[in-house]
């Protein structure tokens, strides 16, 4: 199957609010993104790597921290393309053995209103790494704000969160942990 021709990077914002479709009606309590067609356009996933890693351009990170489930395969795509490593941050892990170290944090209430613990193993991340946090959408900024307060707690630098989409429902958390977006919800 012949695949299109790549469009510039000018044109990833129009690209995504294209694969991005909304479940829900006006009946429903709540209409939600379902950001799924991002992952199903060949073209577009290539170029959420390069994107996101370009909002951090001058930071030089050495490591990529995302949350499960997103952030782990936007921050996979991001590693790879800055040719560091990945940090998961697991959400209410279960170390394997008590001698497991692990650093964990409660987020405050998210966009479901759940409260979730988020860890990492402690040897992932060290006092010399600089962090770029990544993850797809940011809404109340519970796990990013979880997030930083992990990467303090490790001693290691953060650099700031690379997201595809800015809802911060509060601008000092969008201006606390340096949220840089490729687009604003409003955008949408």
């Amino acid at each position: 199957m012949k695949r299109a021709a790549p469009r510039g990077p000018g044109e990833l914002p129009a690209h995504l609010r294209e694969r991005l479709r909304w479940v829900g009606d006006r009946t429903d309590p709540d209409v939600r993104a379902d950001p799924t067609g991002w992952w199903h356009d060949g073209e577009l996933l290539a170029q959420l790597g390069p994107a996101l890693a370009e909002l951090f351009r001058e930071a030089s990170p050495t490591v990529i921290v995302g949350p499960q489930s997103r952030g782990v395969l936007l921050g996979a795509l991001v590693a790879v393309h800055l040719g560091v490593g990945l940090v998961e941050l697991v959400k209410d892990p279960c170390p394997a053995a008590d001698s497991d170290a692990w650093l964990q944090v409660t987020t405050s209430p998210d966009y479901r209103d759940r409260q979730l613990r988020l860890g990492a193993r402690r040897a992932l991340l060290r006092a010399r790494e600089r962090v770029l946090f990544v993850d797809d959408w940011v809404a109340t900024g519970a796990q990013v704000e979880a997030a930083h307060e992990l990467v303090e707690r490790s001693g290691a630098t953060w650099l700031g969160a690379a997201v595809v989409v800015d809802g911060a429902e509060r601008s000092h958390v969008r201006r606390a942990v340096n949220v840089r977006s490729l687009l604003r919800l409003r955008d949408l």
